[in-house]
């Protein structure tokens, strides 16, 4: 599943779901989208807000070999992958919340210690750190909110 930030012509923000880029692509151009604030019908992509910076790359792991697995299995799969990914997120990168740029900036430029972050950034600031080439990238993360379905 792949979140994207979508935006309409009056200005309105909200993210959508979709199963892959073609399918988000797809309802773009037969107008099956629609804005939940206005109704609009004409939406487009912006980029997220979620960024992260990563150096110390570890040794990967090999993929192990698994059978076919159903529908309902490969979204259970893929839901397990992204809890693990979002997991290693939290635990492996410093938080620095609203100032991920500011941060980024001082590490690109040595003026603090190289180190994996993550935090939040506006598409003005992406345009900032892409101009300054700094290397970052975005991914939305799992959030672990507890739920009335998660106590039993």
């Amino acid at each position: 599943m792949l979140i994207y930030d979508l935006i309409c012509a009056q200005g309105h923000r909200f993210e959508g779901w979709f199963s892959n880029l073609d399918d988000l692509e797809r309802q773009l151009s037969e107008k099956l989208l629609l804005c939940p604030v206005c109704g609009d019908g004409s939406i487009s992509r912006r980029p997220s807000t979620f960024g992260l910076q990563r150096f110390a790359r570890p040794e990967r792991e090999k993929p192990e070999k698994r059978p076919d697995l159903t529908g309902a299995e490969q979204l259970q799969e893929l839901f397990r992958r992204w809890a693990e990914f979002s997991s290693r997120l939290e635990r492996d990168f410093d938080d620095v919340g609203p100032d991920f740029t500011d941060e980024a900036l001082k590490i690109h430029y040595g003026v603090s210690a190289r180190r994996n972050i993550r935090g939040l950034s506006t598409e003005a600031q992406e345009e900032i750190l892409k101009k300054e080439g700094v290397d970052f990238f975005k991914a939305p993360i799992l959030s672990r909110k507890s739920s009335s379905l998660s106590k039993n």
